[in-house]
């Protein structure tokens, strides 16, 4: 159990940037796969990379609720919980920028010369 809160707290700022970082370069790479079969494509990849980083964003949930029950964290003022909860927020922020990131496709196609 200790091992996960350990590194819990830093999945959310992890995971959120990094997954918006390799949603960008692979909805650029997937332009002339989009353009011959519709913003499907690029919705369906926007989807997944919100998974993943919403996850990483559940995850430093988890680890926050876990380290908040250890006695005494409060009172010590353990820098882990408020690593954990910008984590939080911060997974949150780049999830919805990913889904907007993605929304952004059913209006351009990106396939104009």
């Amino acid at each position: 159990m200790a091992s996960r809160i350990i590194m819990g707290h830093w999945l959310g700022l992890a995971s959120g940037p990094g997954a918006w970082a390799l949603s960008t370069q692979v909805q650029y790479a997937s332009t002339p796969l989009s353009c011959a079969h519709g913003p499907a494509v690029n919705i369906v990849l926007s989807l997944i990379f919100a998974v993943i980083a919403a996850t990483g964003g559940l995850l430093s949930h988890a680890a926050f609720r876990a380290l908040e029950t250890t006695p005494g964290a409060h009172l010590q003022r353990d820098p882990r919980l408020f690593v954990a909860q910008v984590s939080e927020w911060a997974a949150a922020l780049f999830t919805l920028v990913i889904l907007l990131q993605g929304a952004a496709a059913l209006f351009l196609s990106g396939c104009q010369r």
